[in-house]
């Protein structure tokens, strides 16, 4: 039964990535994947709802939870992106890629993403295919994902206020939320997905998706996330003060100055 689930989030991918991949060659800009991951993982969670027409208020609930945070998310990344051009990272594979670009593009950023987002989705996937109530551990996995979704929405307007501010300019935010870590809208994203798991774990077997709360733990702490944001600000001695003091994703409150000797 989940072979059929699968088949159907390859074929709704593929045709997702390709018209996304149209886009961007249109507009001449790659940056249009960052905001459609969202918004496909919500594609793909209708899909399944709509296809399998499971029994129970689980997926449904767990469905809109989806809904909800695609549909922020591609919002704040579109407003964040607007008028920008194209994301620096996609303007060096242009450079760095060739006359090789275009196909490359297609396969290892929109295909790839794909797969990606179709990994991550593993838990509501589930959901969406074998159905079920709202026990306890569910419950308990709705709340996980209503703290992770409110730490970062929260922390995504306290961001986007701060960079806004003219005063901000050289300077680091260090209040708010972003007091007690220097991710701490990836620590939100990263709980909204373990709290999806602990939803689908209160399906037989939904255990098994754990997979896709472990990716997007990955991705953020090993791959695309905190490590290019590090770097990006390696120089920065006030950030550099700034993550001696300060957790990096867990929140916690910060750590004492440390004196200096001469």
């Amino acid at each position: 039964m989940f072979s059929s689930t699968l088949a159907l989030v390859v074929l709704v991918v593929y045709w997702y990535a390709l018209v996304l991949f149209f886009i961007s060659l249109a507009q001449r800009d790659n940056s249009i994947v960052d905001i459609a991951w969202g918004p496909g993982i919500a594609l793909i969670s209708l899909a399944t709802l709509w296809w399998h027409e499971p029994s129970g208020i689980l997926p449904v609930v767990g469905t809109t939870l989806v809904m909800i945070w695609g549909t922020r998310l591609a919002v704040h990344v579109w407003l964040r992106n607007w008028g920008r051009g194209e994301d620096w990272r996609y303007a060096r594979l242009r450079t760095t890629w060739g006359p090789w670009f275009v196909p490359r593009s297609f396969v290892q950023v929109f295909l790839l993403q794909g797969f990606l987002l179709g990994v991550v989705a593993l838990p509501i996937l589930w959901i969406n295919t074998f159905g079920g109530s709202m026990s306890v551990l569910a419950w308990i996995g709705a709340g996980v994902w209503v703290m992770g979704f409110a730490w970062e929405s929260i922390a995504d307007i306290q961001l986007t206020r701060f960079l806004k501010n003219p005063t901000s300019a050289g300077r680091i935010l260090k209040s708010g939320l972003w007091k007690y870590s220097r991710h701490p809208n990836y620590f939100g994203e990263i709980a909204q997905w373990w709290g999806l798991w602990l939803m689908a774990c209160g399906v037989t077997g939904g255990w098994a998706t754990v997979l896709g709360p472990l990716l997007i733990t990955h991705l953020i702490v090993n791959v695309s996330g905190i490590p290019l944001l590090e770097e990006k600000h390696k120089k920065n001695q006030a950030y550099r003060t700034y993550g001696r003091q300060t957790n990096a994703l867990i929140p916690w409150f910060p750590r004492k100055k440390t004196p200096t000797t001469s």
